[in-house]
């Protein structure tokens, strides 16, 4: 859920408003009747989103039971790290939305979406070591909440040939999302009906795209819920999430509104912080629970995180950038790129998120004590990646998850017998006690002579090269030999013949040092 003050044009009053809504009626049935082309109504269950479901539903409860002939797909995504507030409110939302439908006779079937397990932000963050969420590396968006989405309307498709995709968009919220409407508008079947850019066979339809905040609440505020909801709630909801605690009456552009309040997922580091749980923390003293959450989202939130990350990319190579100085003024130097977090800050980032996890059960109110920061599949799916990926065999996720939940970790989709046990990682690890990277080394070469038992020996040499590349020298050895590379790149380019025999002298020589 999120929303900006609402800037473009002027309000409707009340009755203006009422008028208005009686013409959108008319023009969502005259939609719906007109073909036999299924909706997919795609909510947050916030302010904007819960006036487009009520619009859409009261218009289709208006029509007689057997004109009520297509399905209208109400599609909500958890990211498993929403705010958990806001979490629990969607599923009450969706069951009440359920319960009603079946009820009513009403053709609405909700569906809550997740991502899978692999593409789940702890998963991520935790497994493979993706660094937070930057605006430069925004890796989230993508896997947690489009790609779900996408799934679901494709699944749709194949069996429906088209769609019609409604949504609670409007210009009023950026001038973003102001030029992303109009862009939309190119190739218009109809009024505030656009064709979907990211999927063919699909149009987006949005009663609400010229509505003002003011009016939004306006529409949930006279309206009653028609599914048994309370929009009271909602309002309560986004008022407890603003600063000042307070939902003005918006008389003109420069008052603020309780549209201001923006949730979304509790880790989220692409924005500088997250107002709206410091608001209910600050606001509510029953809801001083959520304070974990916000200081793991604030210590996640490190511009400058260079010290966690690994100084090789993913795939072990190191990568150089040019960038200004930071010592000397208009001058530049070339670094490294930093990779994923470090085996020491993975571990560190699930220990955290388990202790507040045990916290909250501890001082949540009664309806929040079962509550999952972490799933057990994504658990298991870090633990693979750490296992397979990784080559970590030392298998540290059971061990933390007990120590900090006081349980066992049970996971049926790892075998039982590892490549190495506790004992013989002991025993290499002293082996290789004065040097983390021949560790590492020994660690990847005796996994990738695993991986090939049981197949074609093909390609097992090339495999083994790899390892050697990316582990068999310290960082300052790989650092130095990027840079020998990147120069013989550059004086290549140049033609300078002179300094590329040089250059691949003194990259043989250093290789025979090594």
């Amino acid at each position: 859920m999120s929303s900006l003050p609402a800037v473009a044009t002027s309000s409707r009053n009340l009755a203006q408003l009422v008028e208005h809504i009686e013409e959108l009626t008319k023009e969502i049935q005259s939609l719906y009747l007109s073909d036999s082309v299924p909706w997919i109504l795609g909510v947050s269950w916030g302010k904007d989103s819960s006036t487009i479901l009520q619009l859409i539903w009261t218009a289709i409860e208006a029509l007689p039971v057997e004109q009520r002939h297509k399905k209208v797909y109400v599609m909500t995504t958890d990211t498993l790290v929403e705010n958990p507030i806001v979490s629990v409110w969607v599923d009450r939302s969706m069951k009440q939305l359920k319960v009603a439908a079946e009820a009513k006779s009403m053709p609405f079937e909700p569906h809550l979406l997740h991502p899978p397990a692999k593409d789940s932000f702890w998963s991520c963050l935790m497994g493979k070591g993706y660094p937070a969420p930057r605006h430069g590396f925004r890796w989230c968006t993508e896997r947690m909440k489009i790609k779900p989405v996408n799934q679901f309307v494709r699944n749709i498709l194949r069996v429906y040939g088209e769609t019609i995709v409604v949504l609670g968009v409007r210009k009023s919220e950026s001038s973003v999302r102001a030029a992303i409407i109009k862009k939309n508008e190119v190739g218009r079947v109809r009024e505030r009906l656009s064709p979907n850019p990211n999927l063919a066979n699909s149009l987006i339809y949005s009663p609400i795209e010229d509505w003002r905040t003011d009016e939004v609440w306006m529409y949930l505020m006279q309206f009653s819920n028609p599914w048994g909801g309370n929009n009271q709630d909602l309002f309560t909801l986004y008022r407890g999430a603003t600063a000042d605690n307070e939902c003005p009456l918006v008389v003109d552009t420069s008052t603020p509104s309780c549209g201001d309040s923006r949730f979304g997922c509790w880790v989220c580091t692409l924005v500088s912080k997250d107002r709206s749980m410091e608001a209910m923390i600050q606001n509510d003293e029953d809801k001083e629970w959520l304070q974990p959450l916000l200081d793991i989202r604030n210590e996640l939130d490190i511009h400058d995180d260079r010290d966690k990350r690994d100084f090789r990319r993913m795939y072990g190579t190191v990568e150089l950038f040019e960038r200004k100085s930071k010592e000397h003024k208009n001058t530049t130097e070339v670094v490294p790129i930093p990779g994923p977090y470090t085996k020491f800050w993975r571990e560190h980032w699930l220990r955290r998120v388990l202790e507040a996890q045990v916290q909250i059960r501890q001082t949540a109110p009664l309806d929040m004590q079962e509550i999952e920061l972490i799933t057990e599949a994504e658990l298991g799916e870090i633990r693979r990646i750490w296992l397979e990926e990784k080559h970590e065999f030392d298998d540290s996720l059971p061990r933390i998850y007990e120590e900090v939940m006081g349980k066992p970790f049970k996971d049926t989709r790892i075998q039982e017998k590892k490549l190495l046990g506790n004992d013989e990682w002991s025993i290499l690890q002293e082996i290789c006690s004065d040097d983390a990277m021949h560790l590492e080394l020994m660690a990847k070469l005796l996994d990738t002579e695993r991986q090939h038992a049981t197949k074609s020996r093909r390609g097992v040499f090339e495999n083994l090269e790899k390892c050697f590349d990316s582990s068999s020298h310290s960082k300052e050895e790989a650092i130095a030999i990027a840079h020998e590379k990147r120069d013989l790149k550059e004086a290549a380019k140049q033609g300078d013949v002179a300094k590329v025999k040089q250059l691949t002298w003194a990259q043989m020589k250093f290789q025979q040092d090594v």
